[in-house]
């Protein structure tokens, strides 16, 4: 018996009112609508028997990937063989005292920063159009617009593989673009407190508002994609440099640079992850070729 099969007994046995499914098709949970099936998948319903469900699969030795919105994520067509711990939507409780917003890692940026509106406190609108969770939003420090959760965030609750829960203020986060301690997959994000500012929720409205609106007129958002394909090189902007080699509009089966915005990676129906994969390695070797710049995924590959 592997130590999948024996982490899933135990599952059972010790958490019946866990949710667990088997052979589920991680195209359900990718934003991409790509990739083949998890082998095992929780869905816990609070941060109890996520906690719980994640010390079972440390115990097995089984590193569970953590999946909240899967905004970020690109799954093999092949699926994982391993444990993928799902926390969206079911672990985001969101609360709040005075200026500080606290949410489960399961809340999607969009509903916490719709929250931070509603009770006149700014600071989140640029999350607002982020198709990502807070626990995922954490890991990779998201942002836009000029704006990064490292900005706003001031504590960090989080279990290390030896199930210990933490709590780590935001400067101990080692925050970067697009990294933080949390990126090398070593931690379960539990949730996260952000500190705001106080302003009229009118007035915050409409700057969420505004920054949609471009959104909508630049980004594929009528398409399936995880965002921004490649993170952004030093003195350089991605999409820029990919329209410049006149890659807009370049395919591969299913997969398109979009015409929109050569930034986004986009699935035009049936995209495959060989196919998305093909696609990013031929922009790349294009633009390392003819601009001397080399392009790293913003994306996240898992198999």
């Amino acid at each position: 018996m592997t130590n999948l099969e024996r982490l899933a007994r135990r599952l059972e046995r010790e958490l019946p009112g866990l949710e667990l499914r088997r052979g589920e098709p991680m195209s359900r949970h990718t934003t991409f609508r790509v990739g083949g099936p998890a082998e095992l998948m929780a869905l816990p319903e609070d941060e109890g028997q996520l906690c719980a469900a994640a010390r079972l699969a440390a115990e097995e030795g089984v590193l569970p990937l953590p999946v909240g919105n899967g905004s970020n994520l690109l799954v093999d067509d092949a699926g994982l063989d391993g444990f993928v711990l799902k926390t969206v939507p079911k672990v985001g409780t969101i609360t709040g005292a005075g200026n500080t917003l606290t949410a489960g890692a399961g809340a999607t940026l969009a509903q916490l920063a719709v929250e931070a509106a509603n009770r006149g406190l700014a600071g989140l609108e640029f999350a607002h159009g982020i198709p990502g969770s807070v626990g995922g939003g954490v890991v990779m420090n998201a942002g836009a617009y000029g704006g990064e959760l490292c900005q706003v965030v001031r504590q960090v609750r989080a279990m290390d593989r030896q199930g210990r829960v933490r709590e780590l203020r935001g400067e101990a986060c080692d925050f970067s673009y697009r990294h933080s301690l949390f990126s090398g997959g070593e931690w379960l994000i539990l949730g996260a407190a952000v500190e705001l500012t106080p302003d009229d929720p009118q007035t915050i409205r409409g700057r969420m508002a505004e920054l949609m609106a471009r959104r909508k007129e630049k980004q594929p958002l009528d398409y399936p994609s995880a965002g921004s394909t490649f993170k952004r090189p030093a003195g350089h902007f991605a999409a820029a440099l990919i329209d410049q080699c006149g890659l807009k509009g370049l395919r591969v089966g299913g997969a398109q640079v979009s015409e929109k915005h050569a930034g986004f990676v986009i699935n035009t129906g049936g995209a495959t992850c060989r196919d998305v994969l093909e696609l990013m390695d031929q922009v790349r070797e294009r633009v390392l070729r003819e601009t001397g710049v080399a392009l790293e995924p913003e994306v996240k590959y898992v198999r």
